[in-house]
């Protein structure tokens, strides 16, 4: 039995006209002018409305090479649902305007066999954004393939088990089929997110934001799970992803491949001036093959 999870997000975080948003994307991916490389394995976007995050996100996307790959894990954070686990989706198909992505049944089957996963209501499926913000850009950047997809709620899970989860997705990473989309925004900033770090050497606020996502944002790049834990223990940084980005670095580490993380762009909301002001930021990042003799190039 078809089980669709709508679009429902489309229409208020995103626009639901399909050429409008076609438009839009094909704007963002031509503006990025990135060169599409079967190296990249995986990708670190943000998840906000696209009149915030759209054109970051595009810096991200426009890395995939779709040619040989058939199978897309969505990685996101949970925003309203509680579970210490990682939550798999009952639909059968994810909706977008621009064509529908049919969810990898056999995978999900072969993870619910593991007995560490749980599965999530469509009605929390759908009440979540995280990555359905990503479905456009995969329906757009894999149009013309055949693609399925196997989302994966990451709930508020404890150090032990990004561990676990990382060492069970490990051997998925090493099939060059397989892509992970890697849902997370940065620091959320102001008292509206009861976050309000401040270091004044950096100058002004927004400064100072972008000083500590930049230093999470190098930790990640280092591909070490415990660094990246110690710095949101040290800052208590509000990156949305945290887990998700940590189940990825875990994965990258018991994979036998070796792939290497590089951001590529960062943008905030808004410039924050006073402390009545607040902002998200977002970055973007790929996971490449780590191939010798490519060090040092740019």
């Amino acid at each position: 039995m078809e089980r669709v999870r709508r679009a429902s997000h489309a229409g208020s975080w995103y626009t639901n006209n399909a050429s409008k948003l076609e438009d839009e994307l094909d704007g963002w991916l031509s503006a990025a002018a990135l060169t599409k490389s079967p190296d990249v394995r995986a990708v670190i976007a943000p998840h906000a409305g696209y009149s915030y995050s759209g054109r970051c996100a595009a810096y991200a996307f426009g890395n995939i090479d779709p040619t040989n790959i058939s199978r897309v894990f969505l990685l996101g954070p949970s925003h309203h649902y509680y579970t210490p686990k990682c939550a798999l989706s009952r639909a059968t198909v994810y909706s977008t305007p621009i064509g529908d992505l049919p969810v990898d049944l056999e995978v999900i089957e072969e993870l619910k066999a593991t007995g560490k996963f749980e599965f999530m209501d469509l009605n929390v499926d759908e009440a979540e954004h995280s990555m359905e913000m990503h479905l456009p850009y995969l329906s757009k950047v894999f149009q013309g393939h055949n693609v399925k997809v196997v989302p994966i709620l990451v709930g508020a899970v404890n150090s032990q088990n990004e561990a676990m989860y990382g060492q069970l997705l490990a051997k998925y990473v090493d099939d060059p089929k397989n892509f992970f989309s890697v849902s997370s925004d940065f620091c959320h900033w102001g008292s509206r997110f009861s976050y309000t770090y401040y270091d004044k050497k950096h100058g002004a606020i927004h400064k100072s934001i972008e000083a500590l996502d930049r230093l999470g944002m190098e930790i990640i790049e280092t591909g070490d799970p415990d660094a990246f834990k110690q710095y949101l223990e040290e800052y208590e940084n509000t990156i949305c992803g945290r887990h998700p980005i940590s189940v990825l670095l875990h994965m990258l580490k018991h994979c036998s491949t070796k792939i290497k993380v590089g951001f590529v762009r960062y943008e905030q909301s808004s410039q924050c001036k006073t402390t009545r002001d607040s902002s998200v930021s977002y970055a973007s990042a790929v996971a490449k093959v780590d191939t010798p003799g490519e060090v040092g190039k740019d």
